[in-house]
């Protein structure tokens, strides 16, 4: 029996899970798992019931799950930037207690959908990359973080900070990760300017040294801002500091044309992990049916392979989706001439459907 943490959240979030769920439930059929699914408040949903983003008795029950299926967190009624109590603290505040230091992104393109992306069809065909994110340092944690009265005005200061071991642990991750994929990882820096970037470049260099099978290159993260729209299909595996992969993964989910396809996973030193779509809460289409879960599907897919350990599952719910795409089965963000429109949950009835095929 494998105990999952549902945290649906905010605007979609609720009706992305429940599709995500559907199609575990399927899995459980037809490979004969069992799921105990433990249904809990975070972000503004939270707020509403408890005055706070999450409990810290939800983050323990996370703690001792298997794992943690989220949907989106924000709430426009909690959007004043100075409210010192926000619905995405949540988010935060569940990373940090499980212990959780990598954010990995897959980004792939699927054939049928090549028309979907901005950039051109003979650029972004054959896609596959992997975005691995170190999410718990950087400017965004650095202290000092504040800004400060001067006779001369306002100035405002932010720090980054990594230590060696908190470099080696995600550039580690991202090798192995690699060693099951194409065998190349590029780690991305601004080491031409920032000192804290001349480290991260030397750990990788020394992490990559225990990995002769896999290739690394180092590319300054201008150079792989570009290199993302001009050649998408060069990468393999990609790792980066917070900041730098906050920016380029965002950037990243263009290329594959909607943020509605792309999961993500946040993992630490064991098997426990939290995975959810990496789009928001979109609350302009909560309660309308019309989102799609295809992203949650596929974070759902990433639960099973990373943390429970059942890659023939996990396999199975990606040829699901990608079954389902194939024949023209699309919701509004997909959409095209000759294709057939569905809504949230008749896109995940069709995934669904798809995983108790043998085919």
């Amino acid at each position: 029996m494998y105990k999952i943490v549902l945290l649906p959240g905010d605007g979609v979030g609720p009706e992305v899970v429940a599709e995500a769920v559907k199609v575990l439930r399927a899995v459980g059929q037809r490979f004969g798992l069992e799921f105990d699914f433990r249904q809990r408040l975070i972000g503004g949903a939270a707020m509403d019931v408890h005055g706070v983003p999450i409990l810290p008795e939800v983050i323990e029950e996370s703690r001792q799950s298997d794992a943690v299926l989220l949907g989106a967190v924000g709430d426009p009624k909690y959007d004043n930037p100075n409210a010192k109590v926000r619905p995405e603290q949540g988010l935060l505040a569940i990373r940090k207690g499980l212990g959780l230091f990598a954010n990995l992104r897959p980004v792939k393109m699927f054939d049928q959908l090549v028309d979907a992306s901005p950039v051109k069809a003979e650029v972004v065909k054959g896609t596959d990359m992997l975005f691995v994110r170190e999410l718990t340092g950087g400017l965004y944690y650095g202290r000092p973080s504040e800004t400060r009265q001067t006779p001369e005005g306002l100035v405002a200061v932010d720090t980054m900070v990594y230590s060696e071991k908190e470099i080696q642990r995600v550039v580690r991750m991202a090798f192995e990760l690699a060693r099951g994929r194409r065998k190349k990882v590029t780690s991305v820096d601004k080491a031409n300017v920032l000192e804290n970037s001349r480290l991260w470049r030397k750990v990788a260099e020394g992490v990559g040294a225990a990995y002769p099978d896999v290739a690394l290159e180092h590319m300054l993260v201008d150079s792989c801002s570009m290199r993302l729209i001009k050649s998408p299909a060069e990468f393999d595996v990609l790792v980066t500091e917070n900041t730098f992969g906050d920016i380029l993964t965002d950037e990243a989910s263009q290329v594959a044309g909607s943020m509605g396809m792309l999961p993500s996973a946040s993992l630490g030193e064991g098997t426990l992990g939290l995975y959810e779509p990496i789009h928001g809460s979109a609350p302009r289409h909560a309660g309308k049916n019309d989102i799609n879960p295809l992203a949650t599907i596929l974070s759902a897919a990433m639960l099973l392979r990373h943390s429970l350990r059942v890659p023939e599952a996990a396999d199975a719910v990606e040829k699901a989706v990608e079954r389902t795409v194939a024949e023209g089965i699309r919701t509004r963000d997909i959409w095209e001439e000759g294709t057939t429109r569905v809504s949230t949950s008749e896109m995940g009835d069709a995934v669904a459907k798809r995983v108790m095929s043998d085919e």
